[in-house]
């Protein structure tokens, strides 16, 4: 039995009713990055854009949907990125948006449960290592402290967001990431 956003989601990403876990998560990673105009799962599809935010609330949906005993679970990472890491991580443009002191961001990723422990799942970017169904994928940032996503993902990440970050600095930074490939 499928819901109808996952069925929504097989139809636009040319997946099979019985796609793998792997095929979803590979298919996710694909979209391209850049902020639907509704910052939601559903946005993310009508759009076929997202952000690491919103392309890992559609992940989890979809996997509590199909693979619930995965266990999925939202993270919120606060780090920290200077303009050198930022150019050999995500190119030029981005790395011009970097301050000289660098700047703080939020970035969310996901936990599944393979083979008793958690996997990192991170889907951010299409044109990173696809996810071999058992190891961690590398983070789309860089180290930083972690805060495990609650009941409502999106209002906490505005507080770590709120917390941390200077939306003058940071958001010149997200829209040069539209550009990453």
């Amino acid at each position: 039995m499928t819901s109808p956003l996952l069925d929504r989601f097989l139809e636009r990403a040319g997946l099979a009713p019985d796609a793998r876990l792997e095929d979803v998560v590979g298919a996710v990673q694909g979209i391209p990055y850049g902020r639907p105009r509704d910052r939601s799962p559903e946005g993310v599809l009508t759009d076929w854009t997202g952000t690491c935010s919103t392309k890992h609330a559609l992940l989890a949906r979809l996997i509590r949907e199909r693979w619930p005993e995965r266990d999925p679970r939202l993270v919120h990472r606060v780090y920290r990125v200077d303009r050198e890491t930022a150019r050999d991580r995500y190119g030029a443009g981005p790395a011009a948006a970097v301050p000289d002191e660098g700047l703080t961001d939020v970035h969310r990723y996901l936990l599944l449960r393979c083979d008793g422990r958690d996997v990192a799942i991170d889907v951010t970017f299409p044109g990173d290592a696809p996810w071999d169904g058992r190891t961690d994928m590398p983070l789309a940032c860089g180290p930083g402290r972690d805060h495990p996503a609650g009941l409502d993902p999106d209002a906490e990440k505005a507080i770590l967001e709120a917390a941390h970050c200077d939306p003058e600095v940071r958001e010149p930074f997200i829209a040069a990431l539209s550009h990453v490939s």
